[in-house]
């Protein structure tokens, strides 16, 4: 796999995130959507700034950096609908 394409899939995995079952996680889910999305910028605009050939290292501190804000945990609405 090319390391554009591993970038581009780890930015993907920061912002492609389930959607609350609840109204109540909505809060919950915006400022873990704006700190994922946020480091998925911050990544992508060092990979665009730095030579080439440092892509992949760039998609591997977005995966490693991404640990620090874990979507696990969480049940989405497509996973509560999948249970019924």
């Amino acid at each position: 796999m090319n390391d554009m394409r591993r970038l581009l899939e780890a930015v993907l995995d920061a912002i492609d995130i389930p959607h609350p079952t609840s109204l109540s996680d909505q809060d919950a889910l915006r400022a873990l959507l704006d700190r994922r999305a946020s480091l998925a910028v911050t990544v992508a605009r060092a990979a665009l700034a730095e030579n080439p050939d440092n892509i992949g290292w760039n998609a591997d501190h977005l995966r490693q950096r991404l640990t620090e804000y874990p979507v696990t945990g969480r049940r989405s609405a497509r996973d509560a609908e999948a249970s019924r």
